[in-house]
């Protein structure tokens, strides 16, 4: 493990490192800093105007410092003399509270004091696009069913070669790359890691895939719906939770129903309790609740959730229990924060161990057919908005999160809301003009 940058910049040839922070949007923040000045960085942090992102702060408040966690330093395989490295936010010498990554790390702590460490793995979608974002970029990538399109995959291999030899050199562990269910559409998969290693992981992928689409003369997206139409961007969570060691899946008990153990189920409890105001987090913009929420697609199945059920391995539901100790949560999207997205989780999961949650009745049924039989379990919120009344009223969950998080991330989404409710469209011209 990297501890000292400086060091890590001579052995590897390291001109510049970009310390780099993600803001409560999900934008990736970043300095360019000279290796020459990076043990004064590592000491001390860089200095950002935290009013200037997405954080809830003021052009008064003082510098933000970001100090790098050299730990998470990823040297950039397709231009290896630069470095990126995650950071701690700081200022006046406390940490920021509201920072994604300090909201991650302080809940990890609070799993941990319950000898609980979650591990996931994230399925991370994508479309592949023209530069004005307009169109996918394959004219001929037209199938009512492409998934698993082997003719187009291929006809992308320059860039999802590129982008998969680059996490082997990393060591991530890629396993499969495949033309998911939308024209345009991609899935690449790695190794599930501890929440902290695939958060930045995660946040590092989509800085990756963008750079490499540019590279070669194209535009990626991970926007939930970029067209309508067509299946959305998910990010499914597949997560487990091991002892002290790390060797021992507390998760899995081959004597319990599809193999998941009771504190399983009773993470999986919270996950269930808390899933409308979760929702606020794992799909956090406007354009989110036109995936969870959407007609059928061209493919015949959005394959998104909009009610709260679980069942074994059948991919209509929220959650779906796909082997023994894991289970997968498929109501994320790709604007999901790589950090919150994480934090959330445990969250949920932890405050349903400590209640001895009950996830429910399982359902087995094919909810895109059946789904409207199900009348005792909640539906998904219809929009932002609902999502973020949920998440307000949740005061467990928030208090999890931690309150200062909670506030600005509350202050600044319905801020982000109310922007959008202002905003006028042909939509309203188009239905109301003749009235």
């Amino acid at each position: 493990m990297t501890k000292d940058l400086a060091e890590f910049a001579r052995a590897k040839n390291v001109k510049y490192f970009m310390i780099s922070y993600t803001d409560l949007f999900g934008g990736q923040r970043a300095k360019l800093v000279p290796a020459q000045a990076i043990a004064d960085m590592q000491k001390d942090g860089a200095g950002f105007a935290g009013f200037a992102t997405w954080l809830d702060l003021t052009p008064a408040h003082p510098d933000m410092l970001a100090v790098p966690d050299a730990s998470s330093v990823i040297q950039l395989p397709w231009k290896p003399d630069v470095a990126w490295v995650a950071a701690t936010c700081v200022m006046d010498d406390k940490l920021v509270d509201q920072a994604p990554r300090n909201t991650l790390k302080r809940v990890i702590e609070e799993a941990a004091r319950d000898g609980m460490h979650v591990k996931t793995g994230i399925e991370a979608e994508f479309f592949l696009i023209s530069p004005d974002g307009s169109a996918i970029s394959d004219q001929y990538d037209t199938a009512s069913k492409p998934c698993y399109d082997q003719q187009a995959v291929m006809r992308r291999y320059d860039v999802i070669a590129e982008i998969c030899d680059h996490m082997l050199e990393l060591g991530w562990g890629p396993y499969q790359n495949d033309h998911e269910d939308a024209n345009g559409q991609f899935e690449m998969n790695w190794t599930f890691d501890h929440a902290l290693a695939t958060a930045d992981k995660h946040s590092f992928f989509k800085f990756m895939v963008k750079s490499i689409a540019e590279k070669h003369g194209l535009r990626a997206t991970f926007m939930p719906k970029p067209f309508q139409g067509l299946t959305g961007n998910g990010c499914h969570a597949h997560i487990s939770v091991w002892d002290e060691t790390g060797k021992t899946n507390v998760f899995a008990d081959k004597s319990e129903e599809l193999g998941l153990s009771a504190k399983g189920k009773n993470f999986l409890g919270g996950i269930m309790k808390h899933a409308s105001a979760l929702a606020a987090i794992t799909n956090p913009t406007v354009n989110s609740y036109k995936r969870i929420n959407a007609p059928r697609t061209i493919s015949g199945a959005t394959w998104a959730p909009n009610t709260v059920t679980w069942t074994g391995n059948n991919r209509t539901h929220m959650v779906r229990v796909p082997g023994p100790g894991r289970f997968e949560l498929r109501l994320p999207d790709g604007a999901a924060n790589p950090y919150l997205l994480q934090a959330v989780i445990i969250a949920a999961g932890l405050d349903g161990i400590r209640s001895k949650a009950d996830p429910g009745k399982r359902y087995d049924i094919d909810m895109y057919q059946l789904g409207h039989t199900v009348t005792d379990a909640p539906k998904l919120p219809l929009n932002l908005l609902d999502a973020l009344r949920e998440f307000d009223n949740d005061k467990s969950l928030k208090t999890a999160l931690g309150e200062e998080f909670s506030s600005a991330y509350l202050k600044l989404k319905q801020q982000e809301w109310n922007s959008y409710a202002s905003h006028f469209t042909q939509w309203e011209r188009d239905h109301t003009l003749d009235i």
